[in-house]
């Protein structure tokens, strides 16, 4: 037989006495509540309220829990509070202690700290419901047993940024999501963690909330007096549990001083306009609408594929004219085809921030998502694996028969000498949304007697040694390295006065030479085969050539026979140099309205090279024809802060300021494609982009956002976006420059900095092709003045 509540209350009172400690108030009124309940026929839950109880109040009530499992209680609620006392691992204990019959568990604005949060993160609770608002965890990790949970809240959590790969695998009932005012941003890695939910149907990472004439706002209808966990701002969220209740007075944000928060998030929702959110919608939302004036809200429920049976969907829709707000949105919903790209990957889902995904929704999200978006590289429509591909190259390499004409005509136009290859980095790019991020570490390597640390301002892979990579520094230094063991090849020192080194090129036919251009006017040709006697097994100085200064520059570029070279910066005028004289050629001046930001020389015609100027045009020049005349301009909307030629020299690609990035076809300056990547508002963003894989796709990165985004050079569509997340240093890191590997498909490098001045900048190596949590490697921190963002490639 069950034990009865006051049974309970009278255990209560007697461990108390053996314990010699006052009986809790908000105990006693818990037991009298859940009594009350039981005698009006409703269901028996009992409240514990944390904020209330002591040290002293905890082995009296945990006696009396250990034996709720056997009582006519139906539930416990738990509930903590900003000024809770009690101590966090007797709070965890009680919760266990509970098991079973524990249903909501009320967190938010906890003052138990990250790591408590952290522990029920990795060991997990027996709830249904459970409110982690304004949580302090940077990157969500839930691995331990949660396998009641059917609502998870967590909002306000402004700390967060991502997941862990397998952070919900832990979730199988989970059907409501809230995420509203976080800093989730990354589409692919979302849907990544989301898409291991299979019963989720609400997801929130904003509320639309739906306007009536009057001015008043509601997301859903109330529930006959019961209140939902997810009136949080005075809105209804459409997924409604009973006894699921939420302060909805707690609207304190929590500034984040825990080690692994990221970021501040003082100034980050102002950067975006709600235009843009409205334009997520399907359909869009001009202000006023009738958005349901043509169909029932039940015949709607008829047009998913289900009746969605867990009781959610009970609010009533006038047929009215409708206006719609967004609050607190997270940056993800700011991204462009947002609410596509999350309906057509999550079928299973029936709301999406409030709002219903109809039948029409999802065959638009569709369309949309074929259009904008590549689910697989090199235009596959299925995912293939490894093994598979493997085999299939034995057999067609070990047909002993010959080919018909018509399998000839198909290997000729499909069989290339990269099929294979590529065939298998498409089956591994396909495989996570999480690639392998890897800081390059030379920092702190002993140079004669001091130990150095290097704050990278520019970056080049070597054209023709695909282990080398040279960088140039914010104090004057240059420094060759093989990045692919991380050790030192030479180092050049920094003479005279220090200045970064903003221009670097390889040539192509000498490759133990390259160019260095530095902001200060120095220009120097080094060759690391002359090297004096080593150092501690490294090279310390170069054999060098010194040619005449270009001021203030900002870019150097090699043509394709190494015999000249150009330099730009911040004048109209461009330099032109005879590498085996050591002499400057000629000056081409007023070349362009404003400073040529940066020259490039195209890579197979050695008299060819293009140029873009803040002046908002690119242009293109023939030495041949002496530059007096341009053989074409192309204008962008804003300053155009870098162009660069594919590797076949077919097409220019464009990066103006804001994410404004375009391909021309190099040999008239039309337009091929128009990148359509979202801007920001900011006149600072400055975008830099260039070629991955060959010409297949551009990696595109600017250095007011925190992600490199990945797009199909022949489409446009976007095949992923990698965020570049801070490790614990309170600042968020900026795209400084950008470069594909030349020799490695879907590899590439980003030059990273942080915001925070005291941060250093890195480099950080990217493979798409292999999966991440591998154990990144984290830079030692140094001192530096946060470098200029406006200057060179």
């Amino acid at each position: 037989m069950a034990t009865d509540i006051q049974t309970l209350e009278k255990r209560y009172f007697d461990s108390c006495r053996r314990h010699d400690v006052l009986p809790n108030p908000a105990i006693l009124s818990g037991f009298f509540k859940a009594d009350a309940r039981k005698s009006q026929h409703e269901p028996c839950t009992l409240e514990i309220i944390l904020e209330y109880l002591k040290d002293i109040d905890f082995q009296p009530l945990l006696e009396v829990c250990m034996e709720i499992g056997e009582s006519e209680i139906e539930a416990v609620n738990i509930r903590s509070g900003s000024s809770c006392m009690l101590n966090g691992e007797y709070a965890l204990l009680l919760m266990n202690t509970i098991d079973q019959k524990l249903r909501v568990v009320d967190l938010q604005d906890s003052s138990f700290g990250k790591d408590f949060i952290r522990d029920i993160s990795q060991k997990g609770l027996t709830c249904e419901v459970l409110n982690l608002r304004a949580s302090r965890l940077r990157k969500l990790n839930m691995m331990g047993e949660f396998s009641r949970i059917h609502t998870l809240n967590l909002d306000y959590s402004i700390s967060l940024t991502s997941f862990k790969e397998d952070c919900f695998t832990c979730m199988p009932n989970l059907m409501c999501l809230s995420m509203c005012e976080t800093r989730v941003a990354n589409l692919w890695t979302t849907i990544a963690a989301l898409s291991k939910l299979p019963s989720l149907v609400e997801l929130r990472f904003q509320n639309w909330l739906c306007c009536d004439d009057a001015g008043n706002s509601s997301g859903s209808s109330e529930r006959d007096n019961k209140t939902d966990f997810n009136q949080l701002n005075g809105c209804s969220y459409v997924g409604a549990y009973d006894d699921a209740v939420i302060n909805p007075d707690s609207q304190t944000l929590i500034e984040d001083s825990s080690d692994d928060s990221e970021v501040d998030v003082s100034s980050y929702q102002h950067e975006y306009d709600y235009m843009e959110l409205l334009s997520n919608l399907v359909p869009p939302l001009d202000g006023e609408i009738d958005l349901w004036n043509e169909v029932s809200f039940d015949s709607m429920l008829n047009q998913n594929e289900e009746e969605y049976s867990a009781g959610v969907l009970t609010r009533r829709i006038a047929d009215v004219s409708l206006k719609y707000i967004s609050c607190h949105a997270s940056p993800i919903c700011f991204e462009k085809h947002y609410r596509e790209y999350m309906i057509a990957s999550l079928p299973q889902l029936k709301f999406l921030d409030n709002l219903l995904i109809r039948k029409v929704d999802r065959e638009r999200a569709t369309v949309a998502y074929t259009q904008y978006f590549e689910y697989l590289p090199y235009g596959r429509k299925h995912k293939e694996s490894v093994v598979s591909i493997l085999q299939n190259r034995e057999i067609k390499a070990s047909h002993s028969r010959g080919p018909t004409p018509k399998q000839r005509l198909s290997s000729s136009s499909g069989m290339s000498q990269y099929f294979y290859t590529r065939s298998l980095c498409a089956a591994k790019v396909g495989s996570s949304a999480w690639p392998f991020l890897h800081t390059l570490s030379v920092s702190g390597i002993d140079i004669g007697d001091e130990s150095k640390s290097f704050r990278p301002r520019q970056f080049e892979y070597h054209t023709s040694i695909s282990s080398l990579m040279v960088f140039g520094t914010l104090d004057g230094e240059i420094v060759v390295v093989n990045h692919e063991n991380e050790n030192i090849v030479s180092y050049i020192p920094s003479f005279g006065a220090m200045n970064s080194v903003l221009g670097l090129c390889w040539l192509k036919n000498y490759p133990s030479k390259l160019i260095a251009g530095s902001d200060n006017g120095s220009l120097k040709l080094y060759d690391i085969r002359h090297l004096p006697p080593t150092v501690r097994g490294m090279h310390y100085g170069a054999g060098s050539v010194t040619f005449d200064e270009f001021d203030q520059l900002t870019s150097v570029h090699v043509n394709s026979t190494d015999e000249l070279f150009l330099a730009s910066g911040y004048s109209k005028n461009i330099a032109l140099y005879d590498i085996n004289s050591g002499r400057r050629l000629q000056v081409f001046t007023d070349m362009h309205k404003e400073h040529i930001n940066v020259v490039k020389f195209s890579n197979h015609s050695p008299s060819i090279f293009a140029t873009s100027s803040f002046d908002q045009d690119v242009k293109l020049w023939d030495l041949r024809q002496k530059p007096i005349q341009p053989c074409y301009t192309a204008s962008s909307s804003k300053g155009n802060v870098m162009v660069c030629f594919s590797p076949d020299d077919h097409y220019l690609l464009v990066s103006a300021v804001d994410n404004e990035v375009r391909q021309l076809l190099a040999v008239d300056g039309r337009v091929h494609l128009n990148f359509e990547i979202a801007a920001t508002g900011s006149t600072q963003n400055y975008t830099r982009s260039y070629y991955l894989n060959g010409r297949d796709y551009i990696v595109s990165g600017s250095c007011d956002e925190h992600v490199v985004r990945i797009c199909c050079a022949q489409t446009g569509r976007r095949l992923r976006d990698i965020s570049l997340e801070g490790k614990g240093s309170g600042a968020s890191m900026f795209v400084q420059s950008l470069r594909g590997d030349p020799f490695r498909d879907f590899n590439m490098s980003i030059l990273a900095a942080y915001t925070r001045p005291s941060s250093k900048s890195e480099i950080v190596k990217v493979n798409l092709l292999a999966s991440t949590d591998h154990g990144n490697k984290e830079c030692s921190r140094g001192q530096q003045s946060r470098p200029s963002k406006s200057m060179g490639g």
